[in-house]
């Protein structure tokens, strides 16, 4: 890569045709914003069916990768940017497509020794005949992100997932409910930023809440045990290693204090592409270590690379 920065031509791929389309084109735009800031020769790619093509004629340094979700999420993107030898930030093929496949990450975390809410995934024929588990119990798409599709199914509730209205597939993760507080931990090149707690009046840090203004509070460092803090961290790097992440990942957590201090930690997934603008999760924990977002997406370019 070229070591001056406004000779250095940086994509920055976001859009594509996910559900998390808008989420990624303000990631997008914003980390864009923030390349040219910093002095960085930066064009804007919406992501289509023809990326391989736009990319081939465009002939970026590097890629800033800043979609969400399938294709840009799941190690198809990374796959094709290996093929084209362009660099780009965030994690490669391999932890890209097991971070994203739900069950898959976590019987990862099992033999890890990672602890994660119990479940297991079922078709949407078996809603049939009854609940799979006992409720409260969640129910999640095994391969999305941002909370689309997550619904808590509690007790005397009605809802089944069907075919007419579950448009992600014949396979359902559902799994145990675990009340309490939820935890999110930044992980960049292997360490732990920090630990941050996320509430929302909605009650469940679902799509709306992530990203309708006003939908969440970030408290930043979490109010927990010093216990909790330093096991969140630790469980958060644990899992970034585990799935072999490179770059920036987050780690979300549930916190079970229910019935007091110190209460009960569990894993619930790892985003390798989480989002990125200036008040996101991620670029909120770099600002409290004194990273600004500018420096925070410089680093990641700085840092990018195809898989070896």
């Amino acid at each position: 890569m070229n070591a001056n920065r406004s000779e250095t031509h940086v994509a920055v791929l976001m859009g594509g045709w996910s559900p998390e389309r808008e989420v990624s084109l303000s990631s997008g735009r914003e980390c864009a914003k923030a390349l040219r800031q910093a002095g960085w020769k930066v064009s804007e790619v919406d992501v289509d069916r023809g990326i391989a093509a736009r990319l081939t004629t465009l002939r970026p340094d590097v890629v800033f990768n800043a979609l969400h979700g399938p294709i840009g999420e799941d190690g198809n993107i990374q796959g094709l940017l290996n093929i084209l030898g362009i660099p780009y930030t965030h994690s490669g093929v391999r932890a890209s497509a097991v971070a994203m496949d739900k069950p898959t990450a976590k019987d990862v975390f099992a033999r890890h020794g990672l602890r994660c809410p119990e479940g297991r995934v079922v078709t949407l024929e078996d809603f049939d005949d009854g609940e799979p588990l006992e409720p409260p119990y969640v129910i999640k798409p095994i391969d999305q992100g941002s909370s689309v599709g997550v619904h808590i199914v509690r007790q005397g509730d009605n809802y089944r997932p069907t075919a007419a209205d579950w448009p992600f597939g014949q396979h359902v993760l559902v799994e145990r409910y675990v009340p309490g507080r939820e935890l999110t931990v930044a992980v960049w090149d292997g360490e732990a930023m920090e630990v941050t707690e996320i509430t929302s009046d909605r009650g469940f840090y679902d799509y709306e809440a992530k990203y309708a203004a006003g939908g969440s509070v970030h408290l930043l460092p979490a109010p927990v045990p010093a216990a909790i803090r330093r096991q969140a961290m630790e469980v958060a790097a644990r899992a970034h290693q585990a799935l072999g992440c490179r770059g920036i990942s987050r780690a979300d957590f549930r916190y079970d204090d229910t019935a007091g201090e110190p209460g009960e930690l569990y894993l619930l997934e790892i985003n390798t592409q989480p989002g990125m603008t200036p008040t996101s999760l991620v670029p909120e924990q770099a600002a409290h270590l004194g990273v600004s977002f500018p420096e925070l997406v410089s680093r990641m370019v700085e840092d990018a690379r195809c898989d070896e």
